[in-house]
């Protein structure tokens, strides 16, 4: 795909090779046969339509999906589709009977969970930015899960309402 700097860049060759063969003409000229040579009707709507050029490829981040030990699928569905409402986005095992690897996601938020000794140490905090806190924990008390109250602490800087699993995990949603 052409940029703007690049047709920018042909009207500017243009004009060098057109000199050299005795025939000058204005970079507005130029710019407006290179439009039309690209198919638009003149240079401002090119330069409308036209991508800016991409800068050479950088390094990039997604969001980050906290990977969580856990040692009981049961305990794991109970707690983290149960009470905290996620869903399964997918299963993974090798074969039956061998360690299981979910991913979950609620409104955004994935969360890895695994069997598998070597992925994750029990004990991790996640610290989950938010908006609604209160609304969270509203809908987590009514559930009555029978393992946990989770309640808003207020901080300095903000809300904190932290839960934990039954692997010794905790999330930390936090709102400031």
């Amino acid at each position: 795909m052409i940029s703007i700097e690049h047709a920018k860049q042909m009207a500017k060759r243009l004009r060098a090779v057109l000199k050299t063969r005795g025939q000058e003409i204005t970079h507005s000229t130029a710019l407006e046969l290179i439009a039309q040579q690209l198919g638009y009707q003149n240079w401002n709507t090119a330069s409308a339509l036209l991508h800016p050029q991409t800068a050479s490829p950088a390094i990039t981040f997604e969001s980050p999906i906290p990977l969580l030990r856990m040692l009981d699928e049961a305990k794991a569905r109970e707690f983290y589709l149960g009470f905290l409402g996620f869903h399964v986005e997918f299963e993974h095992r090798f074969e039956a009977g061998l360690p299981l690897y979910l991913g979950i996601i609620r409104n955004g938020l994935r969360i890895h969970l695994s069997e598998h000794h070597g992925d994750a140490s029990p004990g991790t905090t996640v610290f989950v930015p938010m908006h609604n806190i209160e609304l969270l924990r509203d809908e987590l008390l009514s559930r009555q899960y029978g393992y946990g109250r989770p309640e808003i602490v207020q901080q300095g800087w903000g809300k904190v309402l932290e839960v934990h699993d039954p692997f010794g995990n905790r999330i930390r949603f936090c709102e400031d």
